[in-house]
This record gives C-alpha cells, structure tokens and sequence, in this order.
C-alpha cells in the first residue's frame, strides 16, 4: 500500500485549525503521517496542540517556521519534508478545510497514474467554493450537481490537491516567492508542461467557506472576479505577472495587463477602499514586472 501523507498549512486559525485535524483523523482511510507547517503562529496555535494531544501522536509531525512564508511558502516545505520523509502520495490544504471522512479514500480510488494530479472538490453547500473551468469544453462548473465523477481541469487550488513524489522528483516544489495567490495555479501549469493532467475528483469533497465573487460585464466580456481586501488584490496582481512572464509570452502585454486593468476598474465599481485598491494594483503590476518576490505588501504600507 503506498504511503499517504497530509500537508496542513496554517496561520493563526487554531480554532479552524483544530476542526481540520479532527476532519483527518475521522478519515475512513487514514494517512500515515500528517505534517503540519505552521507559519509562525501568534495565537496559541503549538499550545493547542499540545492541549488536544496532537504533540503526543506519533503520525504527527509538527513543524513551526521561523517566519510566515506565506501559502506558497508552506505548502513548498510540506511537500519537500513530506517526500523527504517516505510520502508516496501527498495530500495538501489549508487549516480552514473540512475534508468529508471518505474524502481520502476516494481521491486515492481515483489516482490512477501518478503522473497527474488530483484534486478534491471545495464545495459550500449545493455549490463549489468557487467555480471551475473544464480543459475539455470550457464550461464554467458552479454547482456540486453540475459535476460529472471526473473532470479535467485547468488547474486545482491548494485545497485537496494529491501529488505524487514521482511528479515532485520531475517538477519540485510550489514557488515560494508567490507567499500567497495563483502558487497553485502556476504549480498546475509547471506540472502540465511536463504532461501532467489535473483531474477533479467528484467524490472527494471538503467542505470550505465560498469565495465572495461578482460578474463585471462589459461588451462582448464577462470577467469572474473575486472580492479581494487591498493586501491580497496586490498578491493577486503580482502572481498573474509572475505566472504570465513564465508561461504566457507576448500574453502578458495582449492579455494579462488589460485584464488587470479591468479587474481594477471591477473592483472600484463593486467594492471599498478605493484608493488602496489603486495602490495595490499599482504596487503588484511594478513588483510583478520587476520579479520581487516574497512577502511585500508591508513594504508598499498596503494594511492587513
């Protein structure tokens, strides 16, 4: 049987953090190791721990970074320790996920060739966390119903998603300087390039709170846009310049740049903080171009 291994990222969310690993533990096929990655916690979080146990149990591997290196930042030391240490396949989220207890079980029933990956399905509801967009025909998949037992994706977030240490060997790790937005994204293209398909696996669910989005309508364009606080609209633009410089050639100038132009224009008709949302888009688009890296907002006086 291979070796499965969960990789939880967290951030100052013990509550949420606790009800996850509960989650795990209920698995009806459970994981060989659990790897925890907390990015360096305020709240308590390694006291809770110890408090419900977790500490004590010898699946659990509990490691606290130095610094919050972000999303990207985590989930790349999960991956590597989680391979290092002996993981065949790697399950990956984040401490906000209520993976269903069979939700395991059936993402390994479905991992066929480890060459691909796998995603489980966020759903909140009778609807997905947030929609997906089928490879084959396009079509923007919204409701949980709407879900045929696999579909091949563009690409899977980092909630739910199984790799496989082949894959890793091929490709590597998340690129930690994204610290957060589109990590996964580009990850899913890293792994297309060398063959990989992302495959949505209907019977895995997780249970996670739904992305607050909006339609912005212009002639002959609908654009899909999430509603973003200022400090996440700059990771936002950033991470889209950085996955179009490395995969999109002339796009980024034809195609990515306008559409950051209007995401902005989006989100000043539909949400608040204007001016900080300029300044985060402004900020995003030169360190974007300028390939800066890592976790920045602080430095543009972007506030949480």
């Amino acid at each position: 049987m291979p070796h499965t291994a969960v990789v939880v990222v967290t951030y100052n969310r013990r509550a949420l953090l606790l009800d996850c690993l509960a989650a795990l533990r209920a698995q009806s096929r459970a994981p060989q190791r659990i790897h925890l990655i907390d990015n360096a916690s305020s709240d308590g979080t390694a006291e809770a721990l110890r408090a419900a146990g977790w500490l004590d149990r010898a699946e659990f591997d509990y490691h606290r970074l130095a610094d919050n290196l972000g999303g990207a930042g985590g989930f790349a030391a999960g991956l590597e320790r989680a391979v290092a240490q002996g993981a065949d396949w790697v399950w990956m989220m984040d401490d906000d996920a209520m993976p269903a207890p069979d939700a395991l079980a059936a993402l390994l029933d479905a991992a066929s060739d480890a060459a691909n990956l796998y995603g489980s399905v966020a759903v909140a509801g009778e609807h997905l966390a947030w929609s997906m967009t089928s490879t084959g025909t396009g079509q923007r998949i919204a409701r949980v119903a709407d879900l045929p037992p696999r579909a091949e994706v563009e690409f899977l977030p980092f909630l739910g998603i199984l790799v496989h240490r082949d894959l890793v060997a091929r490709i590597g790790v998340p690129d930690a300087r994204y610290f957060l937005a589109a990590d996964d994204l580009e990850y899913c293209l890293r792994a297309g390039a060398s063959g990989a398909r992302c495959v949505l696996v209907a019977a895995s669910r997780i249970e996670h709170p739904a992305a607050v989005s909006y339609t912005f309508a212009l002639p002959g364009r609908t654009l899909h846009c999430l509603a973003l606080p200022p400090w996440k609209r700059y990771y936002d633009t950033r991470n889209r310049l950085f996955v179009a410089r490395r995969y999109f050639g002339w796009r980024l100038y034809t195609q990515t740049l306008p559409s950051i132009a209007l995401r902005l224009l989006a989100a000043l008709w539909h949400e608040p903080r204007r001016a900080a949302q300029c300044r985060a888009t402004l900020a995003g688009v030169i360190d974007g171009l300028l390939a800066r890296g890592g976790r920045r907002h602080e430095r543009w006086g972007i506030a949480l």
